[in-house]
C-alpha cells in the first residue's frame, strides 16, 4: 500500500501501554475510564444494533478484512476485490446515510493517517464483511 510510512521491518516489539493522558488533557487518567457492569450479544439486525448504540453507546463488531479495505480513504466502503486478509475488531460509533447509502460509522484501530482519520464508513443493512454478525455490548457502569 502506497503511504506516507515505510514498509513494515518485520515483527517489531509492543509499544508500553500508556497510563497517563496527553498533556494538557484536564481530566486525570483514573477518572476517564470508563467500565461496563455486564456484556452481552445483540442480534444481527440493524433496528436492534442501532437502539443499543443509542440507548447504551458504542458496540463492538468483528468483520472480514480483504485487501481493499486497506486502500479505503472515504466514502462508504463496500468490498469490491482482492482476497481475504482476516478478521478484525473495531467499534461502531454511529450510523447515517451517505447519498441515499445506509452506513455504520467505525472507529478503526490503525492510527488517524489510515481511512478518513482513522474512521470509515461501511455499508449499513447488508452485513457487509460480516459486520453485522457477532455484535456486542456492556451496560455501563454507574
Amino acid at each position: 500500500v502506497n503511504g506516507t510510512l515505510p514498509p513494515c521491518q518485520g515483527e517489531q516489539p509492543t509499544p508500553d501501554c500508556k497510563t497517563k493522558c496527553i498533556d494538557g488533557y484536564p481530566t486525570p487518567y483514573a477518572k476517564d475510564k470508563h467500565f461496563g457492569s455486564s456484556v452481552y450479544a445483540v442480534r444481527s439486525d440493524q433496528t436492534q444494533i442501532k437502539t443499543e448504540i443509542f440507548t447504551n453507546g458504542p458496540v463492538e463488531a468483528a468483520f472480514t478484512v480483504y485487501a481493499d479495505f486497506l486502500t479505503y480513504k472515504t466514502g462508504v466502503y463496500k468490498h469490491t476485490t482482492g482476497s481475504v486478509l482476516g478478521g478484525h475488531a473495531v467499534k461502531i460509533l454511529g450510523w447515517g446515510l451517505d447519498g441515499t447509502t445506509p452506513y455504520w460509522l467505525v472507529a478503526n484501530s490503525w492510527n488517524e493517517d489510515w481511512g478518513d482519520k482513522g474512521f470509515f464508513k461501511i455499508l449499513r443493512g447488508k452485513n457487509e464483511c460480516g459486520i453485522e454478525d457477532g455484535i456486542v455490548a456492556g451496560a455501563p457502569k454507574l
